[in-house]
C-alpha cells in the first residue's frame, strides 16, 4: 500500500501508510512554527514517516516536538531524535517540546539521553 499524506480541517499533514501504522503528524503553528506530533508507537518499524516530517521541519523558523501521546519507544526513535536535536542546533533552531510522555522519560532516562533531548522535568503523577 503507498503512502499518503492528506491536510486536514486545521492544517495539520497526516501520513497514512501500509500496515495501519499511526504516523507523525506536521502542522503548522502560531507564527510558522512547524509542529512535529510523534506517533504512539514511536520505533524502528515507523520511523521513515517521523524522519521525514523531522528533515521538512528544518525549513521552518521554529519547531515543536509532541511526545506527549508516545506510548512505546526504542533506541533507533530517541537517537533519531538525538541527531534531529544536533542538526537543527547546527542550523540555529531551538526545538522545544509540547508534551513528553511517561515512556519517553524513562527510555531516555535509562539510555542516559535525558539531556542530549532537553527533556523538560517529567510531571509529577
Amino acid at each position: 500500500m503507498a503512502d499518503t499524506t492528506h491536510e486536514d480541517a486545521h492544517g495539520a499533514q497526516r501520513g497514512t501508510g501500509g500496515m495501519g501504522a499511526k504516523q507523525a503528524i506536521t502542522q503548522a503553528g502560531q507564527g510558522d512554527a512547524r509542529t512535529v506530533a510523534l506517533p504512539a508507537d514511536f520505533r524502528l518499524a515507523g520511523l521513515d514517516e517521523v524522519k521525514t516530517c523531522l528533515v521538512e521541519a528544518f525549513d521552518a523558523p521554529a519547531v515543536q516536538l509532541d511526545g506527549a501521546a508516545v506510548e512505546r519507544v526504542d533506541t533507533a526513535a530517541l537517537q533519531l531524535l538525538v541527531a534531529f536535536r544536533r542538526e537543527a542546533s547546527a542550523r540555529g533552531q531551538s526545538p522545544t517540546w509540547l508534551g513528553v510522555s511517561a515512556a519517553i522519560h524513562d527510555a531516555a532516562g535509562v539510555l542516559g539521553l535525558a539531556k542530549a533531548l532537553e527533556l523538560p522535568a517529567p510531571m509529577p503523577a
